[in-house]
């Protein structure tokens, strides 16, 4: 009996080895095809590479959208049509719309995680597409619209020098901390960096209204001179931008300051009667 069971067992085995180990090579087969594919975004070559000419620029970082049109590949429609704007060093440029406008597009698109199909987008009047991608993410600090976190404590997400009680352990994706702390550390993972503009995909959703407050009042005081690009859905995370851009299907259809876009821009207005009363909008404007 002991020899038979053996035996069976040998036969047990080979029938999961032979229902394994096709799965395995397709597996492998899909794996090397992933790992074979060349990226569609590339460093230039060294002929056209001006690496070093922004190197030579200190301060905050001027980023220019020069009548930029995007859309993914194989589709027709465009995701962004012809869109226009500067945002300056020393001022907040903030990014508003209905939601599918494309405002996380447009940070993406700084980020050069896809390449624009029309116009160009320059960085200190450099063209972003003849800078690596090394360079051009040094110049960044990005803060995704879903903050993702490492395994590991608060300290080394941010990698940074910080006072006692950062030793705190986080799960990977940060599920044991809320909504609201995942995104402040994700901004101060950001703002650890040494970059000259700071992108921030809607990263204040999940704040409450006096943190967001507090938070861009402090952002207001340690990066006077750098670039920072909002894209939010508040109005109150807009209110005292520098210059805001409204978007509308792709399509800029406002930008100036919060009273100009009351008076001249109903897309504007709408969104922002939707959220906040007439009164407390003008408390807002004279503050």
């Amino acid at each position: 009996i002991t020899y038979s069971m053996v035996i069976i067992m040998g036969f047990l085995m080979i029938g999961m080895l032979s229902i394994m180990l096709p799965r395995a090579d397709v597996a492998a087969q899909r794996i090397d095809e992933v790992l074979k594919t060349e990226s569609s975004i590339a460093d230039p070559s060294t002929e056209v590479c001006r690496d070093d000419e922004l190197a030579a620029h200190t301060g905050g970082a001027e980023i220019a959208f020069n009548d930029v049109s995007f859309r993914y590949p194989g589709s027709q429609d465009c995701v962004l049509e012809h869109v226009d704007f500067t945002a300056k060093p020393g001022q907040t440029t903030a990014i508003i719309g209905s939601t599918g406008s494309g405002k996380s597009t447009v940070i993406k698109l700084v980020e050069r995680f896809a390449d624009v199909s029309e116009g160009s987008i320059t960085i200190d009047g450099i063209d972003i597409r003849d800078l690596s991608l090394h360079a051009l993410r040094g110049q960044l600090g990005y803060v995704p619209q879903k903050a993702f976190l490492f395994s590991g404590t608060v300290e080394e997400n941010v990698d940074y020098a910080m006072d006692e009680g950062f030793k705190t352990e986080i799960s990977q994706g940060g599920t044991n901390v809320s909504g609201g702390q995942r995104q402040r550390l994700a901004i101060a993972r950001a703002l650890a960096t040494d970059a000259r503009a700071f992108l921030f995909d809607d990263s204040f959703s999940a704040l409450d209204y006096k943190t967001d407050a507090a938070l861009r009042h402090a952002l207001a005081e340690q990066l006077g001179g750098k670039t920072q690009i909002i894209v939010a859905q508040r109005i109150s995370t807009v209110l005292h931008a520098d210059q805001i851009v409204v978007l509308d299907e792709g399509r800029v259809v406002g930008c100036g300051t919060h009273a100009e876009l009351m008076d001249a821009c109903e897309p504007y207005r709408e969104i922002a009667l939707s959220q906040l009363s007439e009164e407390e909008l003008e408390e807002g404007d004279a503050q």
